[in-house]
């Protein structure tokens, strides 16, 4: 009999898909990396079990503990389920702009959410940084898990998603294109595939609003370069410390509205139900169209699922008052 022992077990080997109709004018072969197989709907999954894991083993993390983390939500629901097989509570801790369904869904497996404003300061008592940390200072027998600057999360992508991505593409691989917010997915996918071939090209995709881009190509942090935008779960007003700038080869920037546009498109255009962060990823793979030549084998990597996006970019009420279609 062919079973895993818990839901744990299912987390990885996710599938490559062809691109098709949305890539036609591109020259090369563009294979999505399908990341909403894992039980959780999201690339985070993997993370979130090995930073428990991790945690676990070196006792920052008790049995009975707390898992306390400011998430946009896709972290949380990794983290909750590895919690429920594990024994663990959770309180998440979320910025307002996420969507509805996706602080719905971590309270339906069992997590206590807590929203905060997303116009404030990172370092402003009423941010969901700021609110996780200290929650994770006061709450007795608890671990702030910090995904952000937390060195399990790019392991996590070094030892799966990559070395999955590798084999799959039988090292044929020759561009890596992934939306970047805590950065942990590009370096440990980049870093992976670059010890297999030092010319595969690794691209990050940014959002207006955030600060990556300009910092990659400059080195100067401009506060200036930051505002609220609408695009989830890419982006950041910080620089996370599991963002490897030097294992990223560009950035390219894609709009709020192009990235709903695009999310809308792939589900109508290619099947694909998918979450915000995919339609940035896709449209910024167009974006790179003059990087590729006809024997390139270009990877996208798809973050998570449309089920938690259906109140907003699948939603035209939403997409017109937000201006972005007619």
């Amino acid at each position: 009999m062919d079973y895993a022992e818990n839901i744990l077990g299912t987390i990885g080997n996710t599938p490559l898909v062809k691109m098709n109709k949305l890539v036609e004018d591109l020259p090369c072969l563009v294979l999505a990396k399908y990341e909403t197989f894992n039980p959780g709907n999201s690339v985070k999954d993997r993370m979130a079990l090995q930073m428990i894991e991790d945690a676990e083993a070196d006792g920052r993390l008790k049995p009975g503990g707390t898992i306390i983390e400011g998430t946009s939500g896709n972290t949380g629901m990794g983290l909750a389920l590895a919690a429920i097989v594990k024994g663990y509570k959770c309180i998440f801790v979320m910025a307002d702009k996420q969507s509805k369904e996706k602080v719905d869904i971590m309270r339906a497996v069992g997590a206590e959410v807590i929203v905060c404003p997303t116009a404030v300061e990172p370092d402003d008592p009423r941010s969901y940084y700021s609110v996780s940390k200290r929650l994770g200072e006061e709450t007795p027998n608890s671990w702030y898990v910090n995904q952000y600057d937390n060195p399990s999360n790019a392991k996590a992508h070094y030892e799966s998603t990559g070395p999955e991505i590798w084999k799959q593409t039988d090292g044929k691989i020759t561009h890596f294109v992934v939306g970047v917010g805590t950065g942990g997915t590009i370096s440990g996918v980049g870093k992976y595939l670059k010890e297999q071939n030092p010319n595969i090209k690794v691209w990050g995709v940014d959002t207006y609003g955030s600060v990556f881009k300009k910092y990659h190509e400059t080195g100067i942090f401009d506060e200036n370069e930051i505002y609220p935008y609408v695009t989830e779960g890419i982006g950041e007003d910080i620089l996370p410390k599991n963002v490897d700038f030097d294992i990223i080869d560009g950035f390219t920037k894609v709009t709020d509205k192009d990235a709903c546009v695009y999310t809308q498109r792939l589900a109508k255009e290619e099947g694909m139900f998918l979450g915000n962060s995919a339609g940035s990823a896709i449209k910024g793979v167009l974006q790179l169209k003059e990087h590729f030549k006809p024997d390139d084998v270009v990877v996208v990597l798809f973050h998570d699922h449309g089920s938690r996006y259906v109140g907003k970019m699948f939603n035209d009420d939403w997409m017109r008052e937000m201006g972005y279609i007619d």
